[in-house]
């Protein structure tokens, strides 16, 4: 393995002298690092964030450990601090950006494929191989999804002395940016990672891993979805073993049955130990006392347990699910004599849990029954949705559908993002628009047939012809119209890039597109298309999962 280690962001650039800094009406000149950290905030000024209580505290407590003892006698209030001309500056340098002439933005195209040539490859066993995120993030402020507790804490700028190298013996050593050297630099050959470091924030590492598109990638997901089709030949087996330890002796064994109920019905992570001051995260396994509550009737529905708990990376599952009689009874004996902070599986951790399925299925962990259900669910609910008579736009609505539906599982939720409401009006307008230009279209087709009974001339028999096919062109387009604004109102809360790449087998997507006769790049960008080559190559329109 050879290769030129990571690209690092760009040096700090200091603002203007006319951009300043305002404590309580007085301007003050920030010292370098304290200005760095201060444009971090300025930038985010009109951002939801700097509204929350935790986001300010938190970065004005990082904030003032990067300033110089002077600055922290004068700097003790943020509601204080006035970043106006900051966040006005940094608004219209955006804006210069995003009015470049072609040439600029030519110029910057350049620059990035000259870093993507340096950067961007490496030697694999002799053979030239992508890299994938070969850039190091550059400092800024932490955000986190949901409510995370270290919002608005400083993401610190990484250091070549982070970093350490993984190369092949033998082969160069990368040159560190200058005045700098390297943490480490070793030679594993039995990890995939180019150099890692860790981050400041969570303590956790990053790694520069191969690219998607790269052959040792692409055998990995190939791997991960054939031990996922692997599992459809014992689910049943599972399942069935599962219900009987609800009935066992052993607590363990009736927590472990349960909880691999909700880990196969529901998608839910399995959950793991995390430092206590992380972020309040649960998964199965790691569920409280507080995380569920029992009804023995919700709505139309009997035995519900209602889930409300904070998942990965802080976002909400809250969920009313009807679940089996023995289940129910279940919980409601393993919450017996327990209290908020209690564990609900307390005879249970996901290492056992992992342990006792890697017994039953080589490679079985809970986490493949997460990709499995999805899959399934895709592939299931492709045929329920999709009409063979329609035509590519509704097909892709209906694949979107599916897709929505696998994303709900996993729940892969999002923030409504900030321009949907202009979005969305400009999609209306553009329909109003449209259905005028028909209306227009429909009325002169409707003289023209007037006209072709009364003469029967071909030069308006010609014109009619030629309307009739614009109005057609035009109807075609108002569907197409149509059917953006329905999936884009649809899938506004949810996320489903998630599910898609990294949970859902791609050989069925590929499938269903070459039996409806849906080009593939209706479903996978460019990107996606290069990651899943091997399964564009592999499917055949009657692959299963």
């Amino acid at each position: 393995m050879e290769h030129k280690g990571p690209y690092f962001p760009p040096p700090y650039e200091p603002l203007p002298d006319d951009v300043k800094f305002y404590y309580d009406g007085e301007h003050i000149k920030l010292s370098l690092g304290t200005e760095e950290v201060a444009s971090f905030y300025a930038k985010m000024l009109d951002h939801d964030y700097t509204s929350k209580d935790i986001f300010n505290k938190n970065f004005f407590e990082d904030w003032r450990k990067e300033m110089t003892s002077e600055e922290r006698k004068i700097i003790k209030d943020l509601s204080k601090c006035n970043f106006k001309e900051m966040h006005a500056y940094f608004t219209m340098k955006a804006e210069e950006r995003r009015n470049w002439t072609k040439e600029q933005k030519q110029e910057l195209k350049k620059e990035n494929e000259k870093i993507l040539e340096e950067y961007g490859y490496c030697l694999m066993d002799g053979h030239k191989q992508r890299v994938g995120n070969f850039k190091i993030e550059p400092p800024g402020l932490f955000r986190g999804r949901g409510d995370h507790p270290k919002q608005g804490k400083l993401k610190k700028r990484t250091m070549p002395e982070d970093v350490i190298i993984n190369i092949g013996q033998g082969a160069k050593i990368p040159e560190p940016p200058e005045g700098h050297k390297w943490q480490k630099v070793i030679h594993d050959n039995k990890v995939s990672w180019l150099a890692c470091w860790v981050e400041n924030i969570q303590g956790s590492y990053k790694y520069v891993m191969l690219n998607p598109t790269s052959r040792l990638k692409g055998e990995k997901d190939w791997q991960k979805y054939e031990t996922a089709r692997k599992l459809k030949d014992c689910v049943q087996k599972i399942r069935e073993d599962y219900e009987e330890d609800w009935k066992s002796k052993e607590m363990r064994l009736r927590q472990r049955g349960v909880a691999l109920y909700f880990i196969d019905k529901l998608a839910l992570r399995a959950g793991h130990e995390k430092d206590d001051d992380t972020a309040d995260t649960v998964g199965c396994c790691s569920l409280r006392f507080e995380h569920i509550k029992l009804h023995d009737e919700w709505e139309d529905k009997e035995h519900v347990v209602e889930f409300d708990f904070l998942g990965k990376d802080s976002v909400r599952y809250w969920n009313f699910v009807p679940v089996e009689k023995k289940v129910f009874k279940n919980l409601k004996l393993f919450k017996k004599g327990k209290q908020d902070g209690d564990d609900l599986f307390d005879r249970l951790s996901t290492t056992s849990l992992n342990k006792y399925l890697s017994d039953l299925m080589d490679g079985l962990t809970a986490k493949v029954f997460r990709t499995y259900n999805a899959s399934m669910t895709l592939q299931d609910q492709l045929g329920k949705l999709t009409e063979p008579e329609d035509n590519v736009n509704a097909k892709v609505l209906s694949y979107n559908r599916a897709n929505r539906a696998v994303a709900i599982l996993c729940n892969h939720q999002r923030s409504v993002p900030k321009t949907f409401d202009k979005s969305m009006s400009n999609l209306q307008n553009k329909i109003a628009d449209k259905k005028k230009a028909i209306k227009d279209i429909k009325k002169e087709v409707k003289e023209l047939k007037i006209q072709v009974k009364e003469s029967k001339d071909d030069k308006t028999r010609k014109q009619l012809e030629k309307k009739k096919g614009q109005a057609q062109r035009l109807e075609d387009q108002l569907f197409k119209l149509e059917v953006t604004a329905t999936d884009k109102e649809e899938n506004k809360e949810i996320a489903l890039g998630t599910s898609k790449l990294n949970y859902l087998d791609p050989r069925i997507s590929v499938a269903w597109c070459k039996k409806h006769e849906v080009p593939v790049e209706k479903v996978y960008n460019k990107t996606q298309r290069e990651k899943f080559a091997w399964a564009l190559d592999m499917a055949e329109k009657d692959f299963v999962f």
